[in-house]
């Protein structure tokens, strides 16, 4: 936690700021964190930060706006990535310009791992239900490609993407069904660098070695021609992420 006197006198919260950005009534709407990165801007402008000087701590700033560390996280993130603020490790995060609303087009990660969850376990249960054996050996031949890519060090964030990418679609594939597997193709083009900084943040080797497995267990219910296991493996993999996403 950043101790006061690290932030200059110019660059406290002002308490009128925090009341005024706690007093805020919540707004349930899926696309959070822009809100919040447009609230710490507002926070930085009346407390008189300025480019160059450091933003009060995570923990600082989650509770003056009322929100979790995860949208918080969230919310800097794409600031960072607007090029507002620099997140330094092991120093804190520093206001880089002039403040304006972040820009973050597309949706949110958390919108788009809740639309797979809708999709992507009844994608796994029809594969199972209708997959050939050529769609079988290619999805099996995927899950393996993504195995080695994450076995592989140094660790390649790209190169896992590109075979996390092709394990997804290729699945869809399986089910016969051109329209959903091009909702899927598209889901999967939304993903951009806000989702791309987040992924990094969350990524680790046991994260790796669980998603591995959970590819097996998908592979193996649609294999069996389990509609109900393929479900159950999907659903679980993707809330594994979704609680690795949240975690903060």
């Amino acid at each position: 936690m950043m101790e006061t006197n690290s932030i200059p006198a110019a660059g406290r919260l002002h308490p009128h700021a925090i009341h005024a950005a706690a007093g805020q009534p919540a707004r349930h709407d899926p696309r959070r964190y822009r809100q919040v990165a447009e609230r710490i801007c507002a926070l930085a402008t009346e407390s008189g930060i300025r480019p160059g000087q450091r933003l009060p701590s995570e923990r600082e700033l989650a509770a003056a706006l009322a929100v979790s560390r995860a949208t918080l996280r969230q919310a800097l993130t794409s600031l960072e990535l607007g090029g507002i603020v620099e997140v330094r490790s092991c120093s804190g995060v520093y206001l880089r310009a002039t403040l304006q609303a972040a820009q973050a087009p597309g949706p949110g990660p958390f919108e788009l791992l809740s639309a797979r969850r809708m999709i992507e376990p009844e994608l796994a249960a029809m594969a199972a239900r209708v997959a050939t054996d050529a769609n079988i050996d290619a999805l099996l031949a995927a899950a393996e490609a993504m195995e080695r890519v994450r076995r592989e060090e140094p660790f390649d964030a790209a190169a896992c993407e590109l075979a996390d990418r092709h394990f997804h679609l290729t699945l869809a594939g399986a089910t016969g069904n051109g329209a959903l597997a091009s909702v899927l193709e598209h889901l999967w083009s939304q993903r951009g660098g806000l989702w791309q900084t987040l992924a990094q943040l969350f990524e680790t080797e046991l994260l790796r070695d669980e998603t591995i497995a959970d590819y097996r267990r998908i592979v193996q219910a649609i294999a069996a021609r389990d509609p109900s296991g393929a479900r159950h493996a999907m659903r679980t993999h993707l809330e594994r992420y979704a609680r690795a996403l949240s975690r903060g």
